[in-house]
């Protein structure tokens, strides 16, 4: 069995776990295991025979996309992380400024 860890953004679809089992010699079957164990995430991370294109996994800390893709071997206590990307914006409002759209400064009101 190979360890996958769950980031919590996909917790939910594994039940609540931060880890969860699957087996399989490479990754197209460890992700195949992985969706007829837990369809919830299995689905979110592999569908249609190809990984996600939102999603990155990595097995032993490679990402797989630089290896084999889902041909990339995978062995016996493996640990597999997946791991989603995750878009943002500003990070102004966290630090308690305004958000705003990127531009050119504002060119100062002319009087007469």
């Amino acid at each position: 069995m190979t360890v996958v860890r769950v980031p919590p953004v996909l917790r939910a679809e594994a039940g609540g776990a931060r880890e969860v089992e699957a087996s399989g010699a490479t990754v197209r079957e460890l992700l195949e295991d992985l969706n007829a164990r837990l369809p919830a995430l299995g689905s979110k991370v592999y569908a249609s025979g190809e990984i996600q294109s939102f999603v990155n996994v990595y097995v032993d800390g490679e990402d797989v996309r630089t290896r084999d893709g889902l041909d990339t071997p995978v062995r016996e206590g493996s640990t597999v992380i997946l791991l989603p990307a995750m878009a943002g914006g500003s990070l102004a409002p966290l630090a308690g400024g305004r958000s705003r759209a990127a531009g050119p400064p504002s060119a100062p009101a002319c009087r007469r």
